[in-house]
């Protein structure tokens, strides 16, 4: 009686601290963080070898979850406290014209882990790695298809599949009749139909069928649960009836972002009600356009899809995904090579109102262009960190962020705004105590931005650094500023008051760190011993508890 006592203790005390270890992240816990997504076959090997990848063979490369923890220090080195990584779930063997399944996306069995990448002691192994350094694990998932490949890809559609290796429903009642989209304006056609072709078809779930639905349900919540993750990217959202989404976030019980790849606001706002936001695609489109067509592009176009998205989205664009590339677009470098657009660029998800994503490579300055150009092998680059580089812009982004957040915690509630400027080729955004200014002129360009005095920004004689050359400015005495750049450099300025004297921004200038509010190395320390000391306490009584009861029982 004794030992079944002691074991019903002992179970309950690991379900309970388990418990304590999964709460999921909110939303709005997410807000403070920055992401870095990866192609998990593409970004680092276990063994640390740094095989040959050609991007056109559209093969398997090597890099899987051992790989990415060995890479955590890189990571992190670059401020980012959360890892996207690509879907974790068994994928359909190599294809005779698509080739392989590396990117995840092409689920054959959602029950079973990609091999390619690991077992299941390594995803485990990656998520508590991650935790033990205060980083969120993010992980792409897909639930409006799955992949059977048809025996004979040469013969007349439609082609009969062997639906029994389509786990966890085995049979073709689980899935909508066989069609291919069409009409992208007819909303039945794009949730019901398929997307892939008759050599590759994705075979569209249907979640209409409340057996289905169970079972996917049942399926998110377990596999959060098992792996201790704290986000989820959704693909194919738009391709997937409306009302499944609440509950499947539910379930889920994470923040969850959605892929509506459109870059319609009107059409994508609904979303934002069933799952906790979208990647900002509206705004993306915009970015992309302003900047790769050099000076002749409108950065004005920016500020009214932001505007958009802060009047439609549920909870204006705060939870959203910013982002200027991914794993599904070309990247900006392989069309555009000057690199103060290149820098400007970069800059925009940080200083938005979402939460920032740099797509894995942007850091090495990579150019792939359309899938599958842009999932480079990382490991080909050497994962350089010089100081001169893109990664140490990327590391300036990320501290410039979170001291902000340090300094004025309703910079994660507070939206964007825009000062009017006399050219379209610059563009000023304003979310306190960050002032961004952005231009798409190019190296070659002499641009100047104007911030007037009914902006009511500024008091007279502000000291403002820019935290990305630590030069100062000082506003005039009716509070307005005048900035010029001879070569396209984007400026962030952040009055010298709000800087920490840490070491990480701009220590070395002679500005006055000497402010009331916490560095960012204080305040981030703080809040983790904050953090540790709830979780301590609540281990506590619950440990309490449980003993009491296993008292009891015995």
């Amino acid at each position: 009686m004794k030992y079944l006592g002691g074991f019903a203790t002992t179970t309950l005390l690991s379900t309970v601290l388990f418990s304590i270890t999964a709460l999921a992240a909110s939303a709005d816990d997410w807000t403070k963080r920055s992401i870095y997504q990866l192609v998990t076959d593409r970004f680092a090997l276990g063994n640390g070898s740094t095989p040959s990848c050609d991007t056109s063979k559209k093969k398997y490369c090597g890099g899987n979850w051992q790989g990415i923890i060995s890479k955590l220090d890189y990571i992190q080195e670059m401020g980012f406290d959360a890892v996207w990584i690509s879907p974790v779930v068994e994928n359909v063997e190599g294809t005779p014209s698509d080739g392989d399944a590396y990117h995840g996306y092409w689920a054959q069995n959602i029950n079973a882990l990609n091999a390619h990448f690991g077992s299941s002691d390594d995803l485990k192994s990656l998520s508590k790695a991650l935790h033990e350094r205060g980083m969120y694990l993010m992980v792409d998932v897909v639930v409006n298809h799955l992949v059977a490949v048809p025996s004979n890809t040469s013969s007349v559609w439609p082609e009969p599949f062997d639906y029994s290796l389509l786990q966890p429903f085995g049979g073709s009642d689980s899935f909508h009749p066989q069609c291919f989209i069409s009409d992208y304006n007819n909303q039945t056609d794009v949730e019901q139909c398929w997307l892939g072709d008759a050599s590759l078809p994705l075979m569209d779930v249907d979640t209409e069928n409340s057996t289905v639905v169970d079972i996917l349900y049942d399926w998110i919540k377990d596999v959060v649960s098992e792996y201790n993750i704290d986000g989820l990217r959704v693909d194919t959202v738009k391709h997937v009836r409306q009302e499944f989404w609440p509950g499947f976030a539910s379930n889920a019980g994470v923040y969850t972002v959605g892929e509506v790849y459109i870059g319609n606001v009107s059409y994508i706002a609904p979303y934002t009600r069933g799952l906790d936001s979208v990647l900002d695609y509206p705004t993306y489109f915009a970015v992309y356009d302003a900047f790769t067509n050099g000076p002749s592009g409108n950065m004005s176009s920016i500020a009214d899809a932001v505007t958009q998205t802060q009047n439609q989205y549920n909870h204006g664009a705060f939870y959203v995904g910013s982002f200027v590339e991914n794993q599904d677009n070309p990247r900006l470098q392989s069309t555009v090579s000057d690199q103060s657009i290149v820098k400007n660029f970069i800059i925009w998800p940080f200083i938005n109102d979402g939460i920032p994503i740099l797509y894995y490579g942007q850091e090495q300055g990579y150019q792939g262009g359309d899938d599958p150009a842009n999932r480079e092998a990382l490991w080909l680059s050497g994962y350089n960190t010089d100081e001169n580089s893109l990664f140490t812009l990327v590391k300036t982004l990320n501290s410039a962020r979170k001291q902000a957040i340090s300094y004025n915690q309703s910079f994660l509630t507070t939206q964007a705004s825009f000062i009017t400027q006399p050219s379209t080729s610059v563009l000023a955004i304003s979310k306190p105590p960050l002032l961004t200014l952005l231009t798409n002129g190019g190296n070659s360009s002499s641009l100047t931005w104007n911030i007037p005095s009914s902006a009511g920004l500024y008091d007279a004689n502000v000291m403002l650094v820019d935290v990305l050359t630590c030069e100062t400015v000082t506003t005039a005495s009716d509070g307005s500023l005048n900035v010029t750049s001879s070569n396209g450099s984007p400026k962030i300025f952040m009055p010298s008051q709000a800087l920490n004297t840490s070491g990480t921004l701009c220590s070395k200038n002679g500005t006055d760190g000497s402010s009331t509010s916490p560095s960012k190395s204080t305040g981030s320390a703080r809040a983790l011993i904050q953090a540790d000391v709830g979780i301590l306490a609540a281990v506590t009584w619950l440990t309490l508890f449980v003993v009491v009861l296993g008292t009891m029982l015995v």
